[in-house]
């Protein structure tokens, strides 16, 4: 569900981005040169804005599935260490 709202939000973003560039160019007179240049721009800038938001959630999910592995791990050490400090029965 969260991945359809940044989907959303992406493509409202690209929309309006594309519509002011537009805009923009139409009432300054720009050439066709510089309208291509506007659009070379506001492809390279939604580039940018999908590699951020697949980004930032991929190096959130590493970040936590790694630190919880660090966890768990030093968990079983203690445990490990608890055991080998108690007495053999037998």
């Amino acid at each position: 569900m969260a991945t359809g709202r940044m989907e959303d939000l992406l493509h409202s973003t690209i929309e309006t981005a594309i519509e002011t560039a537009l805009e923009t160019g139409l009432e300054t007179g720009m050439g066709p040169t510089t309208s291509s240049n506007a659009m070379v721009f506001v492809l390279i800038a939604a580039l940018g804005l999908v590699m951020a938001l697949i980004y930032v959630p991929l190096r959130l999910f590493l970040t936590l599935t790694a630190r919880s592995r660090r966890l768990r791990l030093l968990q079983r050490i203690r445990q490990l260490r608890e055991e080998l400090g108690k007495p053999v029965n037998g």
